[in-house]
């Protein structure tokens, strides 16, 4: 059953190559490493490689709302494009 581990960061520094190999087996959901009682970092297991990839494309799906007046498609200038004109660098 995976768990919450705090270490002082000497303890961390001793033996953080056997803690990152129990993070990524997914032994421990986290490690709380302290320096004099204090909190100075939380370490958590990386996310599986579907999850990571599920999370990445269309995170903000919904998030933006398009008015039903607006034309994408339509041109935002009046002006033409002093492109058009053969001036690449206006």
């Amino acid at each position: 059953m995976p768990t919450t581990q705090t270490i002082s960061a000497s303890e961390f520094k001793a033996t953080c190559l056997n803690i990152l190999d129990r993070l990524a087996n997914h032994e421990l959901d986290r490690v709380i490493i302290t320096k004099r009682g204090r909190t100075v970092g939380v370490l958590t297991p990386p996310d599986q490689l579907a999850d990571a990839v599920r999370n990445i494309h269309g995170f903000m799906r919904g998030s933006v709302i398009i008015a039903d007046d607006v034309d994408l498609t339509a041109p935002i200038l009046d002006e033409p494009f002093t492109a058009e004109n053969g001036d690449l660098h206006g």
